[in-house]
């Protein structure tokens, strides 16, 4: 999951959000330490849902498509494609303006915890604001423009044109596996977040 799945497994509380949305951003246990308890459940909740993510047979299947030529950021490209599919899914974004209010909400949300966040979230926060990235996720020219961005952060990924081509070619195939995916995965983190 990227930044929509990751805001949306947080379940609405604020300070697992602030955790969860940084914790690509947070290495090693020292580094936890030095957040409130809540950020620390949320940065702990990320690394739980990227594991159990990278792990799942839907994800396994998913990723053969972009192996060949992304090797290992087959898992990143894949990430990026389920926050597709999640902003497409009625069952969880009921319609485009329930996409836009949460949308909205998890960027006020989150800039309250300004000052706690690392600087390049920090730095990329009114970016990801300005450009509605969570809501541009629903469309193929918002995925094109988040794997662009991949490619750009990632410093040895090959071009990504070619992951964008696979994602269209294969649609239907990674749409099943999202759904073969997901209820597995809010399930998860449901429990996770219930006894913790």
């Amino acid at each position: 999951m990227n930044y929509l799945g990751h805001a949306y497994l947080s379940f609405g509380n604020p300070d697992i959000l602030a955790g969860n949305m940084i914790g690509d951003f947070v290495k090693g246990k020292i580094a936890v330490s030095k957040y409130p308890e809540g950020m620390q459940k949320g940065i702990m909740l990320h690394r739980a849902i990227d594991s159990f993510a990278d792990s799942h047979p839907a994800t396994l299947r998913a990723k053969l498509l972009f192996r060949e030529d992304y090797g290992l950021y087959s898992g990143a490209i894949l990430d990026t494609l389920y926050d597709h599919f999640l902003a497409s899914d009625p069952k969880y974004f009921g319609s485009t303006s329930d996409l836009m209010n949460f949308s909205k909400k998890t960027y006020e949300s989150l800039e309250m915890y300004m000052p706690y966040f690392p600087d390049k979230f920090k730095a990329m926060l009114p970016y990801m604001k300005e450009q509605n990235w969570l809501f541009n996720y629903k469309s193929l020219k918002g995925i094109e423009r988040s794997l662009y961005g991949l490619e750009r952060r990632a410093k040895y990924i090959p071009p990504i044109g070619k992951a964008y081509t696979i994602f269209i070619s294969g649609y239907y195939h990674l749409n099943q596996c999202y759904y073969d995916f997901i209820h597995d995965m809010v399930k998860f983190v449901r429990d996770k977040v219930d006894h913790s």
